[in-house]
């Protein structure tokens, strides 16, 4: 959407772009983009680094690995992943900090990433220390408490990071957001589903950690949406499925004490990685299959409702069938705005 936004020129007219086409002008861009000038280590350095980012490009369609640290609303645990914002020069924020003024939560939490940080925890849980059982209960609470993973100090810290006018892009609750500031105030690019049919809804101001923002045109007048019951209503499903999912993770992920005493000694780094990755895409891939069968539990409770609850849900059916065939054709496909 960035680059959507100010970097590639699309033909006139163009109103659809589908996600190949797209990647395909990422990557000319990351080509073109070579610097000229510089000395042959730097030119073997970038080209490796655009090696990598070729090779993760792709993964820009279902999401990228990056894992935050609690320190600041621009580091991050450096993978291969943040190369592409490197090379493509898009800042990348988050705003899950630690309010420097709480000293038991700073030294609980100190340096680490998420991905530490939850090892720790589950570290301090199985300690004969009952200092270290102590740490390990704060920072437990700190992520729980924080589960939208985004706090007012980062919040305050994100306002005063973001330059007005420029371009980001913004990670929360395990998703990525274009993000601008506009005379000092935030806002995130609106893309949910239930605004497809809002033109003139464009920005959603980011100014609480709740997620209850004001809506915009692209002009950052207010503009609230023309059917308010229905964009408010999936805005918040949305919002409380990400919670919901958000905190499901962390807390199935701190209560794995009998799986991490099954790793064997000596274990890697990277086979270590590799097993938490394979336990999160696992539960990652539970969580949408009981969603897809509370759903389907849900259409069946429907078709066994009264006469006239029959009547208009199949009405209802034949109202929604041409939409699905539009989604279909459009499911690799990105709207214009």
């Amino acid at each position: 959407n960035i680059f959507l936004l100010s970097q590639i020129k699309l033909p006139p007219m163009m109103e659809i772009i589908t996600a190949e086409q797209l990647m395909e002008y990422l990557g000319d861009y990351i080509l073109d983009a070579k610097p000229r000038e510089i000395s042959e280590i730097q030119r073997l350095n970038y080209e490796q680094n655009m090696s990598d980012a070729m090779a993760i490009l792709h993964k820009l369609q279902t999401g990228l690995d990056v894992n935050v640290k609690f320190t600041g609303v621009r580091v991050f645990e450096y993978t291969p992943e943040c190369i592409v914002f490197d090379l493509l020069d898009i800042p990348l924020y988050h705003g899950w900090l630690v309010d420097p003024q709480v000293a038991d939560i700073v030294k609980a939490v100190g340096n680490c990433s998420y991905n530490q940080l939850v090892e720790k925890i589950i570290s301090c849980k199985q300690s004969d220390n009952s200092e270290l059982v102590s740490e390990g209960f704060v920072a437990e609470q700190f992520l729980n408490n924080t589960a939208t993973q985004l706090t007012y100090h980062g919040l305050c810290e994100l306002t005063s990071a973001v330059q007005e006018g420029e371009l980001c892009v913004f990670f929360r609750n395990n998703h990525f957001s274009t993000m601008t500031k506009y005379k000092g105030q935030l806002y995130l690019l609106v893309t949910d589903q239930g605004f497809l049919t809002e033109e003139k809804v464009v920005w959603e101001s980011l100014h609480n950690v709740d997620g209850d923002g004001n809506f915009c045109d692209s002009e950052f007048h207010l503009r609230p949406p023309s059917d308010p019951e229905t964009v408010y209503r999936g805005q918040q499903d949305q919002i409380d499925q990400d919670y919901l999912m958000a905190l499901s993770l962390q807390q199935e992920q701190q209560n794995q004490e009998i799986n991490w005493e099954q790793i064997p000694e000596g274990i890697s780094d990277l086979e270590l990685a590799k097993k938490l990755q394979e336990e999160e895409d696992r539960r990652a891939s539970q969580y949408y299959q009981e969603q897809e069968q509370a759903a389907a539990q849900v259409q069946v409770q429907g078709a066994a409702s009264p006469a006239s609850g029959r009547q208009s849900g199949s009405n209802e059916r034949k109202r929604k069938e041409p939409r699905e065939k539009e989604r279909e054709k459009e499911k690799n496909s990105c709207v214009l705005l």
